[in-house]
């Protein structure tokens, strides 16, 4: 189970057009609240952990006041990007959730503690036309010479620790960054929006902000703001992959083909391995009528992710169209296989009435 940062969002069509002009929510919180400590939590914790006179069996007891069901017992939820009292009423956080708690306890505990982003591609989301690559978080407690993990991913203390440090002020600019995503992916762009600009305010440095934040722009129709955010990232950041997939779909969209074409030979090696690159190719070539194209860039995308039901429909919906239905039988059971709920009763529907047409 990984806990989820929202990162890196790459736009699979341009615009959605989904700008809502009445959004009512709930403005980001300013800095000194993300990580206070609601009284009642501060009690519970004093009661439970602070009588623990060494430094380490007291960072143990916070670990377990964390995660057993005699402490606070949290639980993962993927979109609960949340304040530490937020969490404390909810008992549900996400990774950066938890990060935020545990960074907050462990330093009232008097304990020596940092946040770390790892900044490599854990897993891979796709919501409605939006793809995110999702990184984690986790933190850091250190006793001595010692270091130690503790992260909500593996329910407990570990060591060594892979080191990514980032400081308080980037710490919250991933908690307003993965707000806006998460509000993002909600279609409601125009509080987005004000969480994004609050993301960037704290960590103007982070490409993978600059790059969402185009997608925002991009969102709402403003393709010249989306262009500057995005050059902006690869600026600030020459190896994200998101952010030239992004570019190259803006232009693609736009119809500037020789720019997009320009910017696909740049980091031709970097999208050569991003799946979903490949499957929002396709996605386009099928949609201008190149189904054997997009049979090619698909299969891609299965080959790098095989584990995405996504990927396994939309190829055997190419094979379908081009008369492949062997092909198309085989695809679609892999889809139901990797799928469940509602997607694998509609990939269900789709066998049965392939097979009718088969026979």
């Amino acid at each position: 189970m990984l806990g989820v940062v929202l990162a890196g969002v790459l736009a699979l069509q341009s615009p959605v057009g989904r700008l809502h002009a009445q959004e009512e929510g709930v403005a980001p919180p300013p800095a000194e609240q993300v990580l206070a400590i609601p009284d009642a939590l501060r009690d519970e914790f004093k009661e439970k952990v602070m009588g623990i006179r060494s430094p380490e069996q007291r960072m143990y007891k916070l670990a377990d006041f964390m995660l057993k069901p005699s402490g606070l017992g949290l639980t993962y939820e993927a979109y609960a990007t949340r304040t530490v009292s937020e969490s404390y009423q909810t008992r549900k956080v996400n990774c950066m959730a938890f990060t935020l708690m545990a960074v907050a306890l462990a330093r009232e505990a008097g304990l020596t503690a940092y946040a770390q982003q790892i900044d490599r591609v854990m897993a891979w989301d796709v919501t409605g036309d939006v793809v995110a690559q999702n990184l984690h978080a986790n933190v850091v407690v250190v006793i001595g010479e010692r270091k130690f993990m503790l992260d909500i991913a593996a329910d407990r203390l570990a060591a060594p620790v892979v080191d990514y440090q980032i400081d308080d002020a980037h710490l919250l600019a991933l908690f307003y960054g993965n707000r806006a995503m998460e509000l993002l992916i909600d279609g409601k762009l125009a509080q987005a929006q004000v969480w994004q600009s609050q993301a960037l305010r704290y960590a103007p440095e982070d490409a993978t902000l600059w790059s969402n934040a185009g997608i925002l722009l991009q969102q709402q129709g403003d393709l010249t703001g989306a262009e500057q955010m995005f050059l902006t990232a690869v600026e600030k950041n020459p190896r994200l992959s998101s952010a030239y997939s992004n570019i190259v779909a803006l232009y693609q969209a736009e119809g500037k083909l020789v720019a997009a074409e320009r910017w696909q030979k740049r980091a031709k090696r970097m999208l050569s391995r991003d799946p979903y690159y490949q499957f929002g190719q396709g996605r386009r070539l099928e949609q201008a009528g190149d189904l054997q194209a997009a049979i090619a860039y698909y299969r891609r995308a299965v080959a790098l992710h095989r584990q995405e039901h996504l990927f396994h429909f939309f190829l055997a919906r190419a094979y379908y169209q081009t008369g492949q239905l062997q092909q198309a039988s085989v695809e679609l059971d892999a889809a139901k296989r990797l799928s469940k709920g509602g997607d694998q009763l509609r990939y269900q529907s789709k066998i049965d009435a392939l097979q009718r047409l088969r026979h």
